[in-house]
């Protein structure tokens, strides 16, 4: 398949209606958050990345979780602190990650930041370490609350 013609190609795994199910270490690896965390964590790479964070896949079904698209085979080489779970074509069985149209109804996946030409996936080297930094914050609040 080809990259559709437009200013801001997009890469050729987005469908172009819907949403698909996508194989976790082909196309991208992922990296998936659960609940507050990953909502903080997108934010944080958002605003380090001056909105141009690469895809971030939001489901809004059971659990919120957020799915931050990496390149591939570059999940497996990092360590995730607890909260982050590294979704590759290795590993504990196959992931498939659904991908959402950027356009039209996307229930319940939408794009939390999309790919662009420019930035096709997360920076992973900046979402570890910003997650790490995430996650110490919320152990260092909870800690001192409980000192309270």
């Amino acid at each position: 398949m080809e990259q559709r013609n437009s200013l801001d190609p997009v890469p050729w795994w987005v469908p172009q209606r819907g949403h698909a199910l996508r194989h976790a270490g082909i196309h991208f690896d992922a990296v998936r958050m659960i609940g507050v965390l990953g909502e903080q964590v997108a934010y944080e790479v958002m605003q380090f990345t001056n909105f141009d964070a690469g895809p971030i896949v939001r489901s809004r079904i059971g659990v919120r979780s957020m799915y931050f698209l990496v390149p591939p085979l570059t999940a497996r080489g990092c360590r995730w602190p607890a909260g982050a779970e590294a979704m590759t074509r290795h590993g504990s069985g196959v992931a498939f990650i659904g991908v959402p149209a950027l356009e039209g109804s996307t229930w319940p996946l939408d794009w939390r930041s999309r790919p662009t030409a420019l930035t096709p996936f997360v920076d992973v080297k900046l979402l570890r370490e910003l997650t790490e930094e995430v996650v110490t914050r919320e152990a260092g609040a909870t800690a001192s609350s409980r000192a309270e």
